[in-house]
């Protein structure tokens, strides 16, 4: 099924990017704007280039996305020079919501808003034949290129596991 996932990503992506190279800009709690372009083969954020990028939409509702913090909290604070998290909540929390919500929970990574996202939510979704099941993560490879999609929560151990891949993942080619 991931195969599936991956697969559609990068066809539909790379119809997608023959018409057009979108740049969105997300904006996190913190007021930090990130730009991000989508690729054929998946996404550049500025300011990530080599480090592996976990991108999950969550939600604040969601158990196990609930459940899935304090796991991506760890692989940030052990991982820092070779991960990014970045994170869209999608259940409706605006922006000052949200900062309190991270605040809380103690989160070290990127958290932004739905409303600060614009049309990227909208974006992956088209990409990946996303439905909405929460938690949905998006691994990225060190060049931005999608190597693993997963609706659903997954153990620490297997996102340590995809860390230590993907970082270390020589792949047959990029995209510039």
């Amino acid at each position: 099924m991931k195969k599936i996932f991956i697969l559609a990503f990068l066809l539909f992506g790379s119809l997608y990017a023959q018409s057009q190279q979108p740049v969105m800009t997300l904006t996190d709690i913190n007021g930090v704007a990130h730009e991000v372009t989508g690729t054929d083969e998946g996404l550049k954020i500025k300011g990530l280039e080599g480090k592996v990028v976990f991108l999950e939409f969550f939600g604040h509702r969601c158990p196990p996305c609930l459940a899935s913090i304090p796991h991506l909290i760890d692989l940030q604070k052990k991982y820092k020079d070779k991960l990014a998290v970045m994170t869209v909540e999608v259940q409706g929390l605006n922006n000052s919501q949200l900062a309190e919500f991270a605040k809380e929970k103690g989160i070290n990574y990127i958290v932004i808003a739905e409303e600060k996202a614009g049309n990227f939510v909208n974006y992956i979704a088209q990409r990946a034949q996303w439905k909405g099941s929460i938690p949905f993560l998006v691994a990225l490879d060190t060049t931005g290129n999608v190597q693993f999609v997963q609706a659903g929560m997954l153990p620490e151990s297997s996102l340590e596991a995809l860390i230590k891949q993907l970082s270390t993942k020589t792949p047959a080619h990029t995209t510039k």
